[in-house]
């Protein structure tokens, strides 16, 4: 007689991992900013290939963690450990079927290379075509992973900070609206109809007396105060010269990091704000948000006033009660954007023909009406002077800060509304 043995069915290694703790584990790679290559000029097109997806998603699985231990075999988990596990057949096949997963579940979109069929040789047996490069396969992160890994650097970075209120920013001034927030006052033509009753009540009875009717008139009309809150238009000035990747530290993978997690922070908390983003490098560029994760660092040097002259133009769009320019840098400005177009650089010393004229571009801010926060991730004692007079100059605020504080201070700025230079 036959005997059919069943077993308990633990499904494909692939499925049982999670895939979003996944992304966040390969952050760093789906937002590399040219650091593993330091002498690289960005187009804008960094180096996306299959390949190097499936030795990123191996590299965060030797990790550990993301497979469960009831659906990993021993011998997977050595094979996963081993130096040579790309080329193991086991390996490919769960690499593959996580990159599948990806794709399908909306975190990648893969982009197959052009087929491109060469003109044919004759020869007297036929023809025969001329031998292809292999041209690997690429991909390109989906909006749905920027967004996931701004709210993931969001949470984490509020996490740091400990308990923080959400809501629109609030100001010194008082106005009448919904939500009460301070003493009642009487009420002026104009004013949000949010009446105080009990107070209403009292002075009407107070001038007549307690009776029925109670005979009210426009004095005894008092109404609630609330915390005025304004609306704000926000540009972040990124830099992107090369010193940003030099010197053995990565500091623009940590902002753009920033960036896209205060993003998150407007569009989900501060629908009446709106954020811009402008590279600054030998020129400067304005890029949308939804690029934000693909861009690179490069060219090398630092032109600050022609990324103030394009902050400035976006922000003076906005009818916005509050402008103001986030700028998060690490060197000196220099370079500038002469008249006729050239490009007047030097990146020796602080130029006292850049610095000028920098500062009289912060000048113009201060007349707009805009604020300019620094965050500055270098300690130089020249620089540290130079911040210090654009924040003298605008009334703005100066933050000394490296990396991996950097996201703290900017969120704790941004929703404080705090007056506090921190140094």
């Amino acid at each position: 007689m036959k005997f059919i043995k069943y077993g308990k069915y633990t499904g494909e290694p692939a499925d049982a991992i999670d895939l979003e703790e996944l992304v966040k584990r390969m952050g760093n790679f789906f937002l590399q900013s040219g650091f593993e290559s330091q002498f690289y000029v960005s187009q804008m097109d960094p180096e996306r290939s299959m390949e190097a997806l499936r030795e990123a998603i191996l590299r965060a699985l030797q990790e550990g963690d993301l497979l469960p231990d009831g659906a990993m075999s021993d011998e997977l988990r050595e094979m996963l450990n081993d130096s040579n596990a790309m080329n193991n057949e086991a390996v490919k096949d769960l690499l593959d079927k996580l990159t599948e997963r990806l794709a399908n579940e909306g975190f990648i979109n893969p982009q197959q290379p052009p087929q491109v069929t060469p003109p044919p040789q004759t020869s007297a047996r036929g023809q025969l075509g001329q031998p292809q490069d292999r041209v690997q396969a690429r991909f390109e992160i989906t909006d749905k992973t920027i967004d996931f890994l701004g709210f993931k650097t969001l949470q984490d970075l509020l996490g740091s900070l400990g308990r923080s209120s959400f809501g629109r920013h609030d100001t010194r001034d008082m106005a009448t609206g919904v939500e009460s927030g301070g003493v009642s006052r009487p009420y002026e033509f104009g004013d949000t109809l949010n009446l105080d009753i009990s107070e209403t009540l009292f002075n009407a009875v107070r001038r007549e007396g307690a009776k029925v009717p109670i005979e009210m008139t426009y004095s005894d009309l008092m109404v609630h105060q609330c915390e005025y809150q304004s609306s704000c238009a926000t540009v972040v000035m990124l830099d992107c010269s090369h010193s940003m990747i030099l010197y053995g530290e990565d500091r623009f993978t940590p902002a753009k990091r920033v960036a896209m997690a205060l993003s998150h922070l407007i569009r989900t908390q501060y629908p009446g704000d709106t954020l811009s983003l402008v590279l600054f490098h030998d020129s400067a560029e304005e890029v949308p948000l939804a690029e934000l994760a693909r861009v690179q660092v490069g060219p090398y040097y630092t032109n600050t006033r022609e990324g103030l002259r394009m902050a400035q133009r976006i922000l003076l769009r906005q009818k916005k009660d509050m402008r103001q320019i986030v700028m998060i840098t690490d060197g000196k400005p220099s370079a500038l954007t002469l008249e006729d177009g050239r490009i007047y650089k030097n990146a020796f010393g602080l130029d006292p023909f850049v610095v000028g004229q920098t500062l009289e571009e912060v000048n113009k801010c201060k007349r707009a009406g805009i604020m300019i926060n620094t965050f500055m991730l270098a300690s130089d004692y020249s620089l540290v002077n130079f911040v210090q007079k654009i924040t003298q100059m605008c009334r703005g605020k100066a933050y000394f800060t490296t990396p991996y504080t950097l996201g703290q201070y900017l969120l704790m700025d941004y929703m404080s509304r705090k007056t506090k230079q921190i140094h």
